[in-house]
């Protein structure tokens, strides 16, 4: 069974998909990065205050003795959105990526046609015409 194990762990696919992964996490960290350090900015500058930061109070809380808000109940939309440019970020890149990797692939060349030669008709043709002439 650790044998069966190892073969399936060492597969091409398997190495594969945990390399991805792994870059993926990476890359979702650059794209997170990227979307807090300078679309939200950015996008701050509409709303003249941090973009993630934005949300819609419901319910305002009460402001404790450390100055922390407590009770507090709100739509964090600023985050969401955020959250919602990574994904569409990410998808896009991968969407590119898969489409460069599906274009390097080789085309499959479709398989030779077989050779021409008589038809099964006409070998049952002939083979009649022989043994008719016997």
């Amino acid at each position: 069974m650790l044998k069966e194990f190892k073969d399936f762990a060492m597969k091409g696919n398997l190495v594969d998909i945990a390399v991805a992964f792994v870059m993926g996490a990476a890359f979702n960290k650059v794209v997170s990065s990227f979307t807090g350090g300078i679309v939200s900015p950015l996008i701050g500058l509409i709303f003249k205050s941090d973009f993630k930061d934005q949300k819609l109070i419901i319910s305002e809380g009460t402001v404790d003795e450390a100055g922390k808000v407590v009770g507090e109940v709100a739509v964090l939309w600023g985050e969401f959105l955020t959250n919602l440019i990574d994904f569409i970020i990410v998808a896009f890149v991968m969407f590119i990526i898969i489409k460069g990797i599906n274009k390097m692939k080789k085309k499959e060349e479709p398989a030779p046609a077989a050779p021409k030669g008589p038809s099964d008709n006409d070998l049952l043709t002939e083979i009649r015409d022989l043994l008719k002439n016997k």
